[in-house]
């Protein structure tokens, strides 16, 4: 190999790193859907949103009811919608997400442990596999309670965008 190519090759290298707004750095000897950790550029904005809960999904449920608001499943599919349309009104989209924060409460149809299960059929349909392969790191909790008692979950994640965009 000539001096030439090593030396274009480096210089391809270091563009990608830093042009790219996020390195994501996977977990060693596994496939799953998160990162080990994200590594955010200097050249990078780093975005933190505020939690998001599930909306009503049933309105002919009772008002207030866990009901309305579906199970673990269907109330982590609805605060991703609505992380996705925070990210959207900022120019982002869910591949900008490196840092995911989920709090669980315990389901009384599962002994009172959080639906870990449920939670993560509703997270594989917009992080990981082939649509959205740009995984955040991510950390899962189970608490006492929500501000509203129907919600189970509650998503908080921090978005980074190249400068400029």
């Amino acid at each position: 190999m000539s001096v030439l190519f090593r030396v274009l090759m480096c210089l391809a290298i270091a563009a990608n790193v830093l042009c790219a707004a996020a390195i994501r750095h996977k977990t060693p000897g596994s496939d799953f859907p998160i990162a080990m950790a994200t590594e955010i550029p200097a050249s990078s904005a780093v975005v933190h949103f505020s939690g998001a809960v599930p909306t009503v999904i049933n309105k002919s449920a009772p008002k207030g009811s866990r009901e309305a608001y579906g199970d673990t499943e269907a109330q982590t599919i609805s605060a991703l919608q609505s992380i996705e349309k925070s990210l959207k009104s900022l120019g982002m989209e869910t591949g900008d997400v490196v840092k995911m924060q989920v709090f669980l409460v315990g389901d009384p149809k599962n002994s009172d442990k959080m639906d870990f299960d449920g939670f993560m059929r509703g997270y594989v349909k917009f992080f990981g596999g082939k649509n959205q392969p740009n995984l955040p790191s991510r950390s899962v909790f189970q608490v006492v309670a929500l501000a509203n008692p129907a919600w189970l979950v509650e998503i908080e994640v921090t978005a980074v965008r190249k400068s400029g965009k």
